[in-house]
């Protein structure tokens, strides 16, 4: 059976340009995954990668004509926007017979499978969750030519205008899986991406990776042994140095979690590579994070999301804001300055909310560095469906969903001072990401005196929200046209500040 995964092509809009969290970072390696199944079962597979290697439609087609798979697989990625263009060229691709079947995977598709199954006549099926054996199901019937049976966790069509999905059960033991299939593309990336492990045993109100593996779903982890096995083969092939670990939850629950991390540390140590992980900040501890430093850990994620223990109980987060100071503490004490996770915007927020928040990362250093400093002053709580907040707000009514998909709503603010604040630093910072994107993305080189610039600006956008807040704490409301003109004068000293970068 000749197959063709497709990464496709996707573009970021300018207003959405600080929005993150539209898919995890561990879908990266989906269509790898599914590779390296169906390439163990024995079909011939070839992966596009529309996205990293720029290619437009027209090419892609191309390509398609020249291979004509039995099977189109599309990780198809939610990217801000019902993809009218996509949905298009599957119809083309599906009317003139470039492949017979057309099936898509991802955390998009998962949780709105029925939504796609409804707007994309050209899509046969969606793989829902984990894609590894579905896939390899599905080609197998396929190249039997039997009748298509039901597959567990597969969606389709019952032909009586119905959808028919089987629940699959997760895989249990991931050391089973083949090593993901990477392309070059991939490669080319700073980082080689890896997956030591899927799910989280966490249940934050705002996160759908739960979703995407099922109700009730556990954390599952891959031997250290087994993720040794694969780095040694990338490092032999490549001579990588740099690797990340996608897992949204790097070290696992309690202590048993803590002593496979420590595993993993004794044996990434004497291969001298750097990596980076993500983890919870309950399960960073002196004693793990010391001997991961020494292993080559040099970057972080953590997601500290408030600095107000209310606001972490209505997030569900199962941490506290003692946690949250105590996991900087340690990080820091063994050199590292971590990249967070930080929500100052919840359609609850108050005003006391904000202030706690900004009094928070001030006294935590996290106003200091212009990208950390652009990203925790403005985001907001994203609501996409397979979100326990998602089904909440539109439980209570809050939730306004567009004409086209269901998939992103709009919660709005309970109060409107506080969405006149987050409508100024979405535009003030909207405006410094697209001013500072070529320089972030390295597409464009660093100039000289560049860093002490970033300073002075850093300094302004702290200014902003502080001025600005005190302001609406005084009684003041900003109107549109204080707005635009908060807007317009911070846009004057951005691009004044920074014109050696914004030309």
């Amino acid at each position: 059976m000749k197959i063709l995964l497709l990464e496709h092509p996707r573009s970021i809009t300018p207003e959405r340009c600080n929005d993150i969290a539209n898919t995890p970072l561990s879908s990266c390696l989906l269509t790898g995954y599914a590779a390296g199944m169906l390439k163990r079962k024995g079909h011939e597979v070839d992966i596009v990668e529309g996205y990293l290697d720029g290619l437009t439609y027209e090419e892609i087609w191309n390509i398609l004509d020249v291979l004509k798979p039995d099977i189109l697989g599309v990780h198809m990625v939610y990217h801000w926007k019902t993809d009218l263009a996509l949905f298009g060229f599957l119809e083309r691709v599906k009317s003139e017979g470039l492949a017979s079947t057309i099936t898509v995977y991802g955390f998009y598709p998962t949780i709105a499978f029925e939504d796609i199954l409804k707007r994309a006549p050209a899509v046969d099926s969606v793989m829902v969750g984990e894609p590894e054996m579905p896939f390899a199901d599905l080609a197998g019937s396929a190249s039997h030519g039997a009748h298509l049976p039901p597959i567990p966790g597969l969606a389709a069509r019952d032909g009586s205008g119905g959808i028919r999905c089987l629940k699959q059960r997760p895989v249990d033991d991931l050391d089973l899986l083949p090593f993901p299939v990477r392309t070059e593309a991939l490669y080319r990336l700073p980082e080689v991406n890896l997956l030591g492990s899927r799910g989280c045993y966490g249940r934050c109100t705002f996160c759908s990776i739960n979703s995407f593996y099922g109700p009730g779903s556990p954390w599952r982890w891959r031997s250290p042994e087994n993720i040794i096995e694969e780095i040694d083969g990338i490092i032999s092939e490549k001579g990588a140095t740099d690797f990340y670990f996608t897992d949204p939850n790097f070290f696992g629950p309690g202590w048993r979690g803590q002593e496979r991390a420590l595993r993993i540390a004794s044996l990434l140590k004497p291969r001298n590579i750097r990596f980076g992980i993500e983890a919870r900040v309950n399960d960073i501890h002196d004693e793990v994070i010391g001997p991961l430093v020494e292993a080559g850990l040099r970057h972080i994620l953590i997601g500290l999301e408030s600095g107000k223990d209310d606001s972490l109980r209505r997030m569900n987060k199962m941490t506290t804001v003692a946690q949250n100071e105590r996991a900087l503490r340690i990080l820091r004490k063994h050199g590292i300055e971590p990249n967070v996770g930080f929500i100052m915007f919840e359609p609850d927020s108050s005003l006391e909310d904000i202030r706690i928040n900004f009094e928070f990362l001030r006294r935590n250093d996290l106003l200091k560095n212009l990208s950390v400093t652009a990203n925790v002053l403005y985001h907001h709580q994203i609501i996409l469906e397979g979100t326990e907040a998602y089904h909440h707000l539109r439980k209570e009514g809050r939730l306004e969903t567009g004409p086209s998909s269901s998939y992103e709503g709009t919660a709005y603010f309970r109060l409107p001072e506080v969405a006149a604040l987050a409508n100024i630093m979405r535009q003030v910072t909207n405006i410094l990401f697209t001013c500072m994107e070529g320089i972030w993305s390295g597409k464009i080189i660093e100039p000289p005196g560049a860093r002490e610039k970033y300073s002075e600006v850093n300094r302004m956008l702290v200014k902003v929200f502080g001025d600005s807040l005190r302001a609406l704490e005084g009684g003041e409301r900003f109107d549109e046209a204080q707005t635009a003109s908060v807007v317009r004068e911070t846009e004057k000293e951005i691009t004044g500040i920074l014109e050696i970068v914004c030309r």
